[in-house]
């Protein structure tokens, strides 16, 4: 695993959110396919990608809530479609895994395991976040997206 180590610009994000448990994909699910149908509501794109973010309260706690987001990056906050709500993601570093097919949990388990422990970078307190682009195909063993963990060094 070798990732990018990237420093990101803020990002303003408009989509939908849920509460939910590790292991309800049920709940990644069912978010999805609220905002699937609405994304055309919300104005102003960045780009055609979206945007799959977690806000953990407490990282390191599996049995803690989190909120998922299924949402947009825009250039600026502005006529929030109902029912929708707007995100910051702050600048900062992030390390960028490049993500293929469709286990995005034994891809997240490799990189905790295996590249932090020995990365001279530990997790910091920003959201976590999923960029599906072209090359994203839901579904597909040949499915590609970018993962964004925000760490900071050590």
């Amino acid at each position: 695993m070798n990732p990018r180590i990237v420093t990101i610009q803020e990002k303003r994000l408009i989509g939908m959110k849920s509460h939910m448990l590790r292991h309800q994909m049920e709940s990644i699910i069912a978010l999805w396919k609220q905002f699937m149908p609405r994304k055309e509501e919300v104005g102003n794109w960045v780009n055609d990608e979206l945007i799959a973010m977690q806000e953990y309260k407490d990282f390191g706690n599996f049995n803690q809530p989190f909120d998922i987001w299924a949402c947009a990056e825009v250039s600026e906050i502005k006529n929030i479609p109902e029912g929708m709500m707007s995100k910051l993601i702050p600048s900062g570093l992030y390390a960028v895994f490049l993500h293929k097919g469709m286990d995005a949990g034994a891809t997240y388990q490799r990189i905790m395991s295996e590249w932090l422990p020995n990365s001279g970078y530990q997790i910091d307190d920003r959201p976590h976040f999923q960029i599906m682009g072209s090359k994203y195909k839901n579904g597909s063993p040949d499915s590609e997206e970018d993962f964004y963990v925000p760490i900071k060094k050590i």
